[in-house]
C-alpha cells in the first residue's frame, strides 16, 4: 500500500489538522465552561452560509474575474457576524440566553439553503465544506489556516487569565477589573475564526464537535482548568490525526471519521474514569 505521506495533499491535510486540533480546545474550553456549547453549531451554520455565498459569486464568471472570493473568507465574515449576533441576543434574552444561538443558527441554515440554490457550479465544493475533504485544501487555505490558527493560539494564551475568570463567574471577574464585555467579544470572534478555518477539513456540520468532545473527555479526568486545556489539546490531536489515517485507508469522510472516533474515545474515558460528574 502507498505511503500516506507520499502525497502532497495528505501532508497538507495533516499539517492543517494538527493546527486545528491545537486551536479548537483553546476556544472550546472557555466556551464549554460558559455553557455556550451551542455557539459552535450556530457559528458553523452561519459560516456555511458565507461559504455558499462565496461559491455563488465564484460561479459567476464576470464576478469571479473582477473580484474572486475564497469561500473560506466568506465563511469567516459570516461566522463573525453570527457570533456577534449571538452576543447581542444573549444579553437581551436574560435567563433564556441559550435561545440566542438557536436564533442565529436558524438564520444561518436559512441563508445556506437560499444561497445553495443559486450555485450553478461547484456543488461538490459545497459538499466538501459540509462534511470535510482532505483533498480539497488549497495552498491559500493552508496559509490562511496556519496564520489564523497561530493568531488564535497567541491571543488565547495572552488572555488566558481573563478567559479563565469569565469562564466561571463573569460578575466576579467584572468586580476584579476584568473587561468582561471586551473579553467576551474577543472570545466570540476567535470562535468564529476557528469554526471557519476548520470547515474545509472537518466539515461545517461537525466542527462544533471538535470544540466540545475533546473538552468533555478532558473534564472527566482533569483536576484543574489548566489540565483541562492541556488534555483537551492532546485528545483533539489524537482524534484528528488518527481520524485522518483511518479516513485515508478506509476511504471515509475525514470529518465524520474524526467525530466518531472522538465519541468512541469519550465514551471509553467516561466508562474508565472514576470521577463522578454531577
Amino acid at each position: 500500500m502507498d505511503n500516506i505521506f507520499s502525497y502532497v495533499f495528505m501532508r497538507r491535510a495533516f499539517l492543517v489538522a494538527a493546527v486545528i486540533a491545537a486551536v479548537a480546545p483553546c476556544i472550546g474550553v472557555p466556551v464549554v465552561m460558559k455553557r455556550l456549547s451551542a455557539i459552535g453549531d450556530a457559528a458553523s451554520h452561519s459560516a456555511l452560509a458565507g461559504i455558499a455565498l462565496g461559491l455563488v459569486l465564484n460561479s459567476n464568471p464576470v464576478i469571479a474575474k473582477i473580484l474572486p472570493i475564497n469561500p473560506v473568507l466568506g465563511g469567516v465574515l459570516f461566522a463573525v457576524i453570527a457570533v456577534l449576533g449571538i452576543e447581542f441576543f444573549r444579553t437581551r434574552f436574560g435567563r433564556f440566553s441559550e435561545l440566542a444561538a438557536v436564533v442565529v443558527m436558524s438564520a444561518g441554515i436559512g441563508l445556506t439553503a437560499i444561497f445553495s440554490g443559486f450555485i450553478t457550479s461547484g456543488s461538490s465544493n459545497l459538499s466538501s465544506f459540509l462534511f470535510g475533504s482532505i483533498v480539497a485544501i488549497s495552498d491559500f487555505e493552508l496559509y490562511l489556516t496556519l496564520g489564523l490558527g497561530a493568531a488564535v493560539i497567541v491571543v488565547s494564551m495572552l488572555l488566558y487569565k481573563e478567559l479563565f475568570y469569565i469562564s466561571f463567574d463573569e460578575t466576579a471577574a467584572m468586580l476584579s477589573g476584568v473587561p468582561v464585555k471586551t473579553i467576551n467579544f474577543v472570545l466570540m470572534v476567535l470562535t468564529a475564526v476557528t469554526v471557519s478555518v476548520a470547515a474545509r477539513i472537518v466539515g461545517a456540520l461537525m466542527i462544533s464537535s471538535l470544540l466540545v468532545i475533546p473538552v468533555a473527555a478532558a473534564m472527566m479526568i482533569a483536576k484543574s482548568y489548566k489540565q483541562t486545556m492541556v488534555l483537551s489539546v492532546v485528545f483533539a490531536e489524537i482524534f484528528t490525526i488518527a481520524g485522518l489515517f483511518a479516513s485515508y485507508y478506509l476511504d471515509w469522510r475525514p470529518g465524520g471519521t474524526i467525530v466518531i472516533l472522538g465519541v468512541v474515545v469519550l465514551i471509553a474515558v467516561m466508562l474508565l474514569s472514576k470521577k463522578n460528574k454531577s
